[in-house]
C-alpha cells in the first residue's frame, strides 16, 4: 500500500502505534513503528517520531507511504542556497521566503530538498527518500535559519533535541496592533474543522503549545515582536498571535492581510504601502541554538532579516507615531 492515508483519532489512545495497528490493515506493528521513526507520520500536521505518543482524541493523523518509484521524482536542482555553516555532520542555512522545504502534496521540484541534493552528495536518510536531511521545517513564506542533518546519527541527535524542547528558537514577527510588552500563551492546537490547511487554539483538545514574546519596537498600528516558541507545533506562532488578536502582518491564513472594518483610515493606507514591499507573512526565524551532534558544543546561528522585511520596517519608521 502506497500513498497518503488520513485518519481521525475519534477517541483517546495510549499510543500512536497501537492506534495505527488497529486502523491500518495489512501493516504490521514493526512496519508502522518504522514509518513513525522515519518521519512518515504526522499528527495535526506535525511530524511525530515517538511510537508511544499518546492521543487525546480528535487528532488528524496522516501516514505517508511513498512508492519506491517516487524517489525518481526527487531530482537535484541548481537552487541557490544561503549556507551559514557546514561540516560533515550538519548544514545550517538561511531559507528564503517562498521556498517550500520538501516535496509533498504533488510538489516534487523547486524545493529546498531539491537544492540540497543538487549541492550535497550525502544527506541523512532517516526521514524518507523525499525528505533527506530534513529535521524540522519552516513554512513556505517564513524565512530564516534551519539546520539540516548530513548523517543518520546527526539526524537522530537533532530530532531528539527538538522533541525534548532543547532547541532554542527565536523569531521576529511584525504584527497588527499593540500587544502588551511581554506575554506568554499556553493553549492546545487543533486542526480547524472548517479549513484543513489551518489550525486553531483550544482549551481542551489537541496538542499543547507554548509561545512567549516581547515587544522590540512599537509603530502606529503595528509592533515588531521577538517570539520564542517553547514547543514546535505547525503554524504555532501564527495561530497564537492571531488568537491573541495581533495577527502576523500579511498572513492570509490567519487574518493578517486585511485590516478590520473599524481600523483608522490612515492605517489602511499604511497597510497598503506595506503590502507593496512585503508580499508574504512578516515572520522570520532569526536564530537557532542547539547542541552539535558530534562535538556536543552549543552552537547559535542567526539569519539576518531579508530585504523585504527590512523595507517594511523602514517604511513604518518613517510614519508618524500615534
Amino acid at each position: 500500500m502506497a500513498g497518503v492515508t488520513r485518519l481521525t483519532a475519534d477517541v483517546p489512545w495510549p499510543r500512536l502505534d497501537h492506534f495505527l495497528v488497529a486502523r491500518l490493515e495489512g501493516l504490521s506493528r514493526t512496519r508502522i513503528q518504522h514509518l513513525i521513526k522515519a518521519g512518515m507520520v504526522r499528527v495535526d500536521g506535525e511530524t511525530v517520531y515517538k511510537t508511544r505518543e499518546p492521543l487525546a482524541g480528535g487528532e488528524q493523523i496522516q501516514v505517508d507511504q511513498p512508492a519506491p518509484e517516487e524517489a525518481a521524482h526527487l531530482a537535484p536542482e541548481d537552487i541557490p542556497l544561503d549556507v551559514l555553516y557546514e561540516d560533515d555532520q550538519i548544514i545550517v542555512l538561511n531559507k528564503p521566503a517562498g521556498l517550500v522545504t520538501h516535496p509533498g502534496s504533488g510538489v516534487h521540484r523547486g524545493t529546498l530538498v531539491n537544492g540540497l541534493i543538487g549541492r550535497y552528495k550525502h544527506l541523512s536518510e532517516r526521514n524518507s527518500c523525499l525528505r533527506p536531511g530534513i529535521v524540522h521545517r519552516l513554512d513556505k513564506d517564513t524565512s530564516g535559519v534551519m539546520v539540516v542533518a548530513r548523517t543518520g546519527a546527526a539526524h537522530l541527535h537533532l530530532a531528539r533535541q527538538f522533541e525534548r524542547r532543547e532547541v532554542q528558537k527565536t523569531y521576529l514577527a511584525l504584527v497588527w496592533g499593540a500587544p502588551p510588552d511581554t506575554g506568554k500563551l499556553e493553549t492546545n492546537l487543533v486542526r480547524d474543522p472548517h479549513n484543513r490547511l489551518a489550525f486553531r487554539a483550544s482549551k481542551s483538545h489537541g496538542r499543547p503549545a507554548v509561545t512567549a514574546y516581547r515587544a522590540l519596537e512599537h509603530f502606529h498600528g503595528f509592533t515588531l515582536l521577538e517570539v520564542r516558541p517553547r514547543t514546535g507545533r505547525t503554524h504555532q506562532i501564527r495561530v497564537h498571535l492571531a488568537h491573541l488578536g495581533y495577527p502576523v502582518f500579511g498572513d492570509a491564513l490567519y487574518r493578517g492581510v486585511r485590516p478590520s472594518a473599524n481600523i483608522a483610515p490612515e492605517l489602511r493606507d499604511v497597510a497598503a504601502r506595506l503590502r507593496q514591499v512585503l508580499h508574504r507573512q512578516a515572520l522570520h526565524a532569526f536564530s537557532l541554538a542547539f547542541t552539535h551532534p558530534a562535538t556536543k558544543e552549543t552552537m547559535t546561528f542567526e539569519a539576518p532579516l531579508p530585504d523585504d522585511f527590512k523595507a517594511a520596517l523602514a517604511l513604518l519608521r518613517q510614519e508618524p507615531r500615534a
